[in-house]
């Protein structure tokens, strides 16, 4: 099976030794994205919901480079910096996923980089 590492510049530049995203066949494994606007390389306003918008801007691009959308993820894992924040983070979420979500996990962390207060990453399946 071919391996392709996927980019786009429509989503930010990866801020270390990493991939926006591998592709193995038709299963595509993201980097976490956080709410860098792509286009300053900058962290958007501090608000849970306004972080949560941009993260998945950034995750839809990436995986629209990968021939794929929202539609495609069979599962998501959420880095919340504070838990409490975790129903409006859910209601931008549903916005973005509709009636048939992926599965998903969630989980507080002590911090997040360049002090972002929302990561998602994503697996999608994309047929060939």
């Amino acid at each position: 099976m071919d391996r392709a590492v996927i980019h786009t510049d429509d989503a930010p530049a990866a801020v270390g030794p990493y991939s926006q995203a591998i592709r193995i066949g038709p299963f595509l494994y993201t980097a976490g994205q956080i709410g860098l606007d792509p286009a300053t390389g900058k962290l958007v306003e501090d608000e849970i919901e306004i972080q949560t918008e941009r993260v998945l801007e950034n995750l839809r691009a990436v995986l629209q480079a990968a021939g794929g959308d929202l539609s495609n993820v069979v599962k998501t894992t959420v880095f919340l910096l504070d838990m409490a924040e975790f129903k409006v983070m859910n209601g931008v979420y549903a916005g973005f996923f509709g009636d048939s979500p992926p599965a998903r996990s969630a989980v507080q962390v002590s911090a997040l980089p360049l002090g972002g207060r929302v990561e998602i990453e994503a697996v999608a399946y994309i047929p060939e």
